[in-house]
């Protein structure tokens, strides 16, 4: 556990550890309930995140360069790309069909982003400058299923709305995606994570 300039208790969950990092001002108290109940969550998914971490670390082994299938909105293409290849793959179609999601979700969550851009984040699958009003998304999410990719826009989008992860931003994110928890588990455990 850590103690930062920041606002809320960020978890994060690797292989070998549960990360925690608090704000100065919290109680030890605090600390102990949050803890205590994200150990649940931590221990549910442990088991996906190490996994997931071993079969990186024997990819990497075999070969850095090394072409491989592809996958497209969850779905496995018919091409293999090299790494390098296949990010600009995904920042392509994530480019391409980014303007009509945020079309379609920025009316439902009554909520505007001044700017959107995409971006090679390792752990994270989208971000919120709340100020700017500038959303982030990973260029990763095209590999996993659209909604993945509707859920992290709603997730951020309703951060301009409320800047932590309040019971109030998760009853938003519900109001506007009532199976965001379907998508989320998906993504959860996971190389990103929200902000």
């Amino acid at each position: 556990m850590t103690k930062k300039r920041v606002k809320n208790i960020n978890f994060r969950l690797k292989p070998y550890a549960l990360m925690v990092s608090v704000p100065v001002f919290i109680s030890t108290a605090q600390i102990e309930q949050a803890v205590a109940k994200r150990i649940p969550w931590a221990l549910a998914n442990h088991a996906q995140v190490l996994e997931q971490h071993q079969r990186k670390q024997i990819h990497s082994a075999q070969s850095s360069t090394a072409d491989s299938p592809v996958l497209l909105w969850g779905t496995e293409q018919s091409i293999t790309l090299s790494h390098d290849e296949k990010l600009a793959y995904y920042r392509q179609h994530l480019a391409s069909i980014m303007p009509s999601l945020f079309e379609k979700w920025q009316p439902v969550v009554g909520a505007y982003a001044n700017e959107i851009r995409l971006k090679k984040m390792h752990t994270r699958w989208g971000s919120c400058n709340t100020r700017a009003r500038r959303i982030w998304l990973s260029i990763y999410l095209p590999a996993y299923p659209i909604e993945c990719t509707e859920y992290v826009i709603v997730h951020e989008l309703c951060h301009l709305h409320h800047a932590n992860h309040s019971h109030a931003f998760w009853q938003t994110v519900a109001t506007a995606m009532p199976d965001y928890r379907h998508w989320h588990d998906m993504l959860a455990g996971r190389t990103g994570q929200l902000d």
